[in-house]
């Protein structure tokens, strides 16, 4: 299957469809070769649009085409590999079709396709015109009855999204066939449509509702999975309760249903009812799932669920708008992790530090990931202006910064306001496509307050910077903060809400008070208590702005865009005193751990610019040893403390990138802290260690995450005791936390034990992908030691491993695109191998799944930034790639903008 060519397609050019449906009825007859697909359409004419019916259809085969029942002749429609065009529709009609489609040949994973025998779909963005013809648009919101028929031996189970009205056999000419009809009562556009058919066992659950009904919860998995899908049977439910209590949303249909599969392109989707999952999101149980697997399957649980109101009730008006759903989404799936989180804790200290941990979480990806977006070929904003193929938008700028511009406007209205916003938003759209001024527009009212400059945001492309300056004078006791914007040239300046503390020389926050003013002005988002305003969320809406705070002792530090209040970059003349003081001292933890981040930032850039490790770490050292010794400090949030910078955030903060000196520079760092604290790491690993078996309670899942940084760093100085202890945990260890972190330490150093734990391990877990994605994954990421041959020759082995195949995303993801985008010292190598492994890889995985072969041609799109012998090879490379004539149009956009630098 092979995507059309794409022409670039414009915000501004968006015309309203001249042609609406009101109501779609699909019969299905399922085959893997030839299924039969018979649509109904009620279609009207939209008001006064002009222009033909135009239905979207792509490697379909038309077999028979009705206008109120009467057979269309070949002039009154045009076909082509586009879709079909009805000349003459009158303004209200029905609309028959018969088509056929082929499941098993769909390799790509969009529209109805084979999983291990079992049929299911993925539409999202532009899958349903795989299906039949119909107007693929998400503005075209029509409510769908579904007729499904199969061979019962093969699909014994058969849904679709909304609800059940009935089931039983068919008779007639298809004995051993039985079919079910499902409606959904909800208007959608097509592409939360959901079917799948095949050989399912199910979890299920009952529960009722804020207003009193009881619904059913479904877990679909294939037979022998059912336990595994208990965690995120009880993720939905806890999903449902914390979205009646915080924003007042109610489950709206009689059952709700989960289904994993282990092909699927995405982590899940939100179909109206009927969610479908990769198994990645659904499995868990301890010896399968690390603890970030059990938080991150709850996470996306949620997020999917979330979306039943945001992103299904109220959808997208076009495809630009897609941070409506997924930007506000991921904000909703970030607030209620962090309320889980929260609930877990046994002390409101322990709380608030569990919040901390998951805003760090949720702070480091986006900077490892979005901010180099931002300035590179693919950087667009949070709504994008244009695109060729809308695949290669689902990116951490639409989903992450899209979800920090949401928190922004939370932080601007409140937590109050913004649900009031929020309730504004359904009372208006409930049932509509909309666009993201609708959003904004809904806050602002429920709130009596203009936010049309803050709109800019979803606009603005790239990462503003936001300078900080600060005096101090010692005879009026007045601190001055001056704050300038750069977020491009010409551009008027955003709205940053911005968050600022003063800590004073006794480690405690002061009271702050703006000169002029009787007491703190109280804004939305300030941290105040019976001494006064702690943080205070200055609304830095000029190019530059002064703020002057009365009453300052001397020797305060300011403490700089607190919890991380907005998506920006903050350059301040911090000395390395006043970030050791910060990363000891100051009371708002997360700033606390971005003091270390600061640190460690300046120790590799300075040991990359030639500084010794012991000289360039000293004042990371002393922060370090201070953390570590503070047993007040959650031990998770100790962990996050002594974590370094990822070699992607480090890249952003050099003009060139040579991969393999940024590696050597932060390892040698590395080394240093490591035989620095060579006592403290085996004293660490050993305190920590929780008697008795596996427990997934909070505090014992913070013992695990401090204890296996402490074995990683205890590994690095080489000792043979930490070799043999990483080695023992691997064998020992009853969960798959401790025994994936012990191969990753092991796997990351020259370990006589290293090559027999990765063998183990795969022997152990040969029936199990998941865990094998691990496997392949900690091999494909892993760090080279002196005088071992390149990476890449164990990745092209690993190629031919039984368990690996090309056309299932998820081993992609762990051995290719954990290589391309993990381990760019590897890729890079000086002889360019790696170049032309990418190119083999992409061409390859173009033939077969474009959007998965897109997402690992993303690798070279930073390639100016390298050096010159690096720049000339991934250039030739992306050339190479350019040149083929059967490019799909979502690797084609990927490589043609990586070009035009």
């Amino acid at each position: 299957m092979r995507s059309k060519p794409a022409q670039t397609i414009n915000r501004s050019d968006y015309t309203p469809p001249a042609f609406l449906v009101d109501e779609i009825e699909l019969e299905f007859d399922l085959e893997a070769a030839c299924t039969r697909v018979r649509s109904t359409l009620r279609v009207r004419r939209n008001g006064t649009a002009a222009g033909p019916l135009v239905l979207d259809g792509e490697d379909l085969r038309l077999v028979e085409l009705r206008l109120d029942d009467r057979l269309v002749p070949a002039t009154g429609f045009t076909l082509d590999e586009a879709g079909l065009t009805i000349h003459d529709c009158p303004p209200s009609a029905v609309i028959t079709l018969v088509n056929e489609i082929a499941p098993e040949l769909n390799t790509a994973l969009e529209g109805l396709y084979l999983s291990n025998g079992n049929f299911l779909t993925q539409c999202e963005a532009q899958g349903f015109r795989r299906i039949t013809f119909f107007p693929d648009r998400p503005d075209v919101m029509a409510r769908y009855r579904v007729m499904v028929r199969a061979e019962r031996s093969s699909c014994p189970v058969l849904l679709a999204n909304g609800n059940l009205l009935d089931q039983g056999e068919c008779s007639g000419d298809r004995p051993g066939w039985h079919w079910a009809l499902w409606e959904d009562p909800f208007p959608k556009p097509c592409y939360l449509f959901a079917l799948v058919a095949g050989r399912f066992a199910v979890r299920e659950q009952r529960v009722t509702t804020s207003s009193g009904r009881e619904v059913l919860l479904q877990a679909w998995v294939e037979p022998g999975n059912e336990a595994r899908s208990a965690h995120a049977l009880e993720s939905l439910v806890r999903a449902i309760a914390w979205d009646e209590q915080r924003f007042g949303l109610e489950l709206d249909l009689e059952r709700f249903m989960i289904v994993a599969t282990d092909d699927f392109n995405m982590g899940a989707m939100e179909n109206k009812g009927l969610n479908i999952f990769n198994t990645k999101y659904v499995f868990a149980n301890p010896r399968l799932a690390t603890d970030g697997d059990f938080r991150a399957i709850e996470s996306v649980v949620a997020h999917e669920y979330f979306h039943n109101w945001t992103g299904n009730r109220v959808t997208c008006r076009d495809w630009f708008q897609l941070t409506l759903k997924e930007g506000l989404t991921v904000f909703r799936d970030q607030e209620f992790s962090a309320d889980m989180r929260a609930a877990q804790a046994a002390s409101p200290a322990a709380a608030a530090s569990a919040r901390t941990v998951g805003r760090i979480d949720d702070v480091r990806a986006l900077r490892a990931s979005q901010f180099p977006e931002d300035s590179g070929p693919m950087a667009h904003p949070i709504r994008p202006e244009s695109y060729r193929e809308i695949n290669n938008f689902y990116t951490t700028t639409v989903y992450e910064k899209g979800a920090e511009v949401v928190r922004m406007l939370q932080t601007l209205v409140g937590v109050e306001g913004f649900r009031k916003g929020i309730e504004c938003y359904f009372a208006r759209h409930d049932g509509q496509a909309v666009t993201c001024d609708d959003f904004v527009a809904a806050i602002a009212a429920a709130n009596g307050r203009g936010l049309g400059q803050f709109a800019r945001w979803y606009s603005r492309a790239g990462t503003p910077v936001v300078e900080a300056h600060s005096s101090y004078d010692s005879a009026r006791q007045e601190f001055t903060l001056t704050l300038t914007q750069y977020s491009g040239d010409g551009l008027p300046p955003l709205q940053i809400p911005f968050a600022f503390g003063l800590v004073g020389d006794d480690g405690r926050d002061v009271p702050l008070r703006i000169a002029g003013e009787a007491a703190s002005p109280g804004a939305e988002g300030t941290d105040t208590d019976s001494e006064g305003t702690h943080t205070l969320v200055l609304d830095l809406s000029e190019a530059e702005r002064r703020f002057v705070f009365a009453d300052v002792p001397p020797g305060c530090v300011p403490s700089l865009l607190r919890g991380f209040s907005a998506p920006v970059i903050v350059a301040a003349d911090y000395s390395d005193d006043q970030l050791s003081f910060l990363a000891s001292n100051d009371p708002d933890p997360f700033n606390r751990w971005e003091a270390t981040q600061s640190l460690a930032l300046r120790a590799v850039l300075a040991v990359l610019a030639g500084a010794a490790p012991a000289a360039a770490g000293a004042a990371l050292l002393a922060a370090w040893r201070h953390c570590l010794g503070d047993e007040s400090l959650d031990p998770e949030f100790r962990e996050q403390l002594t974590a370094l910078p990822p070699e992607a955030v480090i890249a952003e903060h050099v003009e060139v990138i040579d991969p393999v000196a940024l590696r050597n520079a932060r390892n040698s760092l590395r080394r240093e802290l490591a035989n620095s604290l060579a006592t403290v790491w085996p004293q660490l690993w050993r305190s920590l260690r929780d008697p008795g078996p596996y427990r997934r309670a909070a505090a014992a899942s913070a013992r695990r995450a401090l204890r296996n940084a402490a074995l990683s760093y205890w590994v690095a100085t080489g000792e043979q005791a930490a070799f043999a202890a990483a080695a023992a945990q691997c064998r020992d260890a009853d969960n798959m936390t401790d025994r994936a972190a012990a191969l990753q330490a092991l796997t990351n150093s020259a370990a006589p034990e290293r090559e027999p734990a990765l063998a183990a391990f795969a022997a152990e877990f040969h029936d199990e992908p998941l865990a094998l994605d691990k496997w392949f994954a900690i091999q494909a990421t892993m760090h080279r030691q002196a005088g071992e041959p390149p990476v890449l020759g164990r990745v092209r082995g690993l190629l031919r491993h039984p368990a690996f195949s090309l056309r299932n995303p998820n081993r992609v993801r762990a051995l290719i695109g954990s290589f391309c985008h993990g381990n760019a010292a590897e890729l890079h190598a000086a002889d360019a191998s790696g170049c032309a492994f990418w190119i083999e890889q992409v061409l390859a995985l173009d033939a077969i799944n474009p959007q998965v072969a897109a997402r690992i041609a993303r690798a070279f799109e930073r390639w100016p930034k390298y050096p010159p012998e690096r720049r000339h090879a991934m250039r030739s490379a992306l050339l190479v790639v350019a040149e083929q004539s059967d490019l799909s149009a979502d690797v084609r956009e990927i490589v043609d903008r990586s070009l035009a630098q």
